[in-house]
Parts: C-alpha cells; structure tokens; sequence
C-alpha cells in the first residue's frame, strides 16, 4: 500500500503521461501519418492503416508468453525493455522503404506492447500499490484519452515541419526520453513475489472456471465496443441522422464516457468491480434498444448518453475485477492471459462492425451488438453469483 499521501497522485501522474506517450506514439500514430506513410510506400490507405491492427493481434499472442517475463523478473525491468523494443520498431516503421520493412516494424511494436502498454502497466500498479491498486488503476483510465490529446498534436506540427518519418523517429525517441525513465525509476526494483527463478510451485493457481466467465465476458463486450469506435458515425447516419449532426451526436458518447471514469473514481470504492461491471454491463443493452426501438435525433442522443457512461465504466472495470477474483500474486498471470482473447476481439471488431453495417446494415449490427452484450452480461452474473457464493462459504468455513 501507497503510505505517502502525496505519493499516489505523483504516480498516477507519471504512468498517465507514460501510456500517453506509449498509446500515442504507436497505435494512434497512422490517424496522423498515414496519408503521408502511404504515399511514401506506394501503399493503399487501408494496408498502412492496418499496421495498428497488425500490432494488436501481436500482442495478444505474446500476452502469455511474456507472463513468464513479469513473473521471473517483474515489471519495472520487462517494461523499461519493452520501451527499448517499441522505440525499435518505430524507428523501422519510420526508415521503411516498402510493405516487408513497414510491417515487420509493427510486429516488433506489437510485441513491444505487450510488456509496456496496458495490461503491463496494470501488473505494474499492482505490484507497488497493493490496496490501492484500483484506484490507480481507475485514475489511469480516466486520463485514458490523453495519448490523442498530447501525441496527435505533437506529431501533427513534426510532420508538417519535417516529414512522416522524422515524426516517426522522433516518436520512438520520446518513448525512450519520457517513458522508459518513468518506469525504470518509479516501478518496483523487486516486487516480493519475483524470485531469481521462476518458481511453479510458488504460482499462485487461477480459478479457471472464474477466469473463463471474465475473459467471454471481457471479449463479448470488447467486441461491441471497439467495434462501434469506429463505425458510431456510420451507424447513426444509418439511423436517417445527417453527417454533422451524426457527428456531433457521436462526440457526446467520449463526453459521457469520461464523467463515467470520473465518476467510478469518485465513488468507486463503494463497490467491488464486480457490482460495477455488472452494473455497467446491464447498461449496454439498453443503450441499444433505445436506438433500436427509438427514432431521430432524441433517440441517437439517449443512447449517446447511455451507451458513452456505460462503455466507461465497463472500460475500468475490466482492468480491476481481476483485482477482486484472483490474489496479488495472481494478479500478472490473470491480466496476461486475458489479454490474448481481449486484443484479439479489439482487432477484428471495428472490420466486422463495418462490414455489418455495409451489408445487412444499422438493424442486424445493433441485434449483433445486443446478443453479444446480453451474452456478456450473463456470464458476469454467474461470475458474480459464484464469487458471492464462494464468499460465503469460506465465511462458514
């Protein structure tokens, strides 16, 4: 636990400004350079923006892989390296001279992400914060945004000055400036559970039955989410909204998504995890049926509102309910292999939102996105159900 009260807000301040720059710097790169990248490579638009989705599905399948990394020699050495690696992979994106070199780069940034982004910095937080390990996690999602708010305009000015790939360089080297120095200095130099060897019989064991009810659920949800990040426009103009009030409409759901952040921070303590995402979880359904049974703008406005606040609060309590299933020391294993089905279904859900919408359209990806959320939510209230009564009987015992 974090006994310093000055401490923590130091902390959440420095890993915030870290993952912005990581986010940034990697998966949001193309939004700024990918005209330029393409017409550089002599790529199409859609193959340079598919690097990001290249780097997603990498991560996903080294998660587990690098779990024996976090577990033998802890998080502060796995992702200062890892920074390292992703300043690499940059820096071949950015010398690349055609499709081979470009893509190679993105899977070394893929793999790089595993040990430096999210779920990294998720085993991280938990390994020096103890019981405050939610609300750094919590705070860390409220700023979750801020890799677009300070990378996008950076690399907007260096591109225009310089070029595409001088950005791109210079990006890889900010992750070596900002983030790895932030990890090397604040992160555990050796956490209590990480032994000179990696020791099986010392591993914590995961309840599988209640990892496997987290991880469908996480996925189904991930699916609905990431899936309409991309295509929000695209679904409310197919609800008869003209473009810009489609868009302006849509601006609202980050609006609501971030009061929601801000308002599990709060209050979130009150709760578990578990009550919050189940609660949440039975919000994301509604939000659709007001748009699939609801007309014009009044309709679309509900269920920005709905659906953003939901979406938020789910967004924090997929990175916290492991907190409240699994022991500290399972902590790492758990959040790495719920990475692998959790990128997997961040990777193919916006291709398979729009192909929906562009074929059988906005009613069949709404039912689609309804089913899947109904189906998560189902497998939350069992996880819910079964954690209660576990609890009980362990109090009986």
């Amino acid at each position: 636990m974090l006994k310093n009260r000055y401490r923590l807000p130091a902390l959440i301040g420095a890993f915030a400004l870290a993952q912005a720059v990581s986010w940034g710097m990697t998966f949001n790169l193309t939004a700024i350079t990918g005209t330029a990248m393409a017409a550089a490579l002599g790529l199409s638009y859609v193959v340079v923006m598919s690097g990001p989705t290249v780097m997603l599905v990498v991560m996903a399948l080294v998660a587990v892989p690098f779990l024996r990394l976090f577990e033998r020699f802890g998080a502060r050495q796995v992702m200062t390296a890892s920074v390292a690696a992703g300043a690499l992979g940059l820096a071949l994106v950015g010398l690349s001279t055609g499709a081979w070199m470009f893509f190679a780069g993105w899977i070394v940034v893929g793999a790089a992400g595993a040990g430096m982004l999210t779920t990294a910095m998720q085993i991280g937080v938990a390994e020096i914060a103890g019981a405050d390990a939610r609300t750094v996690i919590g705070a860390l999602m409220v700023f979750g945004g801020l890799g677009t708010t300070i990378c996008w305009p950076v690399l907007g000015a260096l591109q225009s000055a310089f070029g595409w790939r001088v950005a791109t360089l210079l990006g890889a080297a900010t992750l070596l400036v900002v983030a790895a120095p932030i990890y090397w200095l604040l992160l555990a130099r050796r956490p209590a559970d990480v032994t000179g060897k990696a020791d099986k019989s010392s591993v914590s064991p995961l309840d599988w039955t209640a990892f496997g009810l987290l991880a469908f659920s996480a996925a189904a949800n991930g699916v609905v989410t990431w899936g309409f990040s991309l295509t929000i426009i695209t679904l409310l103009q197919s609800r008869g909204l003209e473009h810009d009030r489609a868009i302006l409409i849509a601006s609202f759901i980050g609006v609501a998504a971030l009061l929601a952040r801000l308002f599990d921070f709060a209050v979130g303590k009150r709760w578990t995890s578990l009550a919050t995402g189940l609660m949440a979880g039975a919000g994301l359904p509604l939000s659709f049926a007001v748009l699939i049974f609801g007309t014009g703008e009044p309709a679309a406005i509900a269920f920005s509102a709905v659906y953003g606040f939901t979406s938020g609060v789910l967004a924090v309590a997929r990175s916290t309910m492991p907190l409240d299933l699994f022991p500290a020391a399972a902590y790492a294993r758990a959040s790495s292999m719920l990475a692998l089905p959790l990128n997997l279904s961040f990777a193919c859900a916006p291709p398979l939102f729009a192909a929906i919408l562009a074929g059988p359209g906005s009613d069949v990806a709404l039912w689609v996105a309804t089913a899947l959320s109904l189906s998560a939510l189902s497998a939350l209230a069992l996880l819910v159900l079964r954690n209660k009564n576990q609890r009980q009987m362990r109090k009986v015992a």
